[in-house]
């Protein structure tokens, strides 16, 4: 009885093309593509970024060093 049928999504569907046009619907697909594309572009060169910084050897004494002299100052 709740349930959405086939002609409740065909109706909204209607509904909406009417209301925006299909051209500011062409134009909300494209830029929500856009934004997804962005997102995962950003969160790969952060991945990239963090396996770089894993893969460099770490010297401790030049750390324990670096530590000592902010200490100091």
């Amino acid at each position: 009885m709740a349930g959405l049928s086939i002609w409740h999504v065909l109706i909204f569907a209607i509904v909406v093309i009417l209301l925006f046009g299909t051209s500011k619907l062409k134009n909300l697909g494209k830029d929500v593509g856009g934004a997804i594309k962005d997102f995962k572009k950003s969160v790969r060169e952060e991945e990239e970024a963090e396996t770089a910084q894993l893969q460099q050897p770490r010297n401790i004494d030049a750390e324990v060093k670096a530590s000592e002299s902010s200490i100091k100052n």
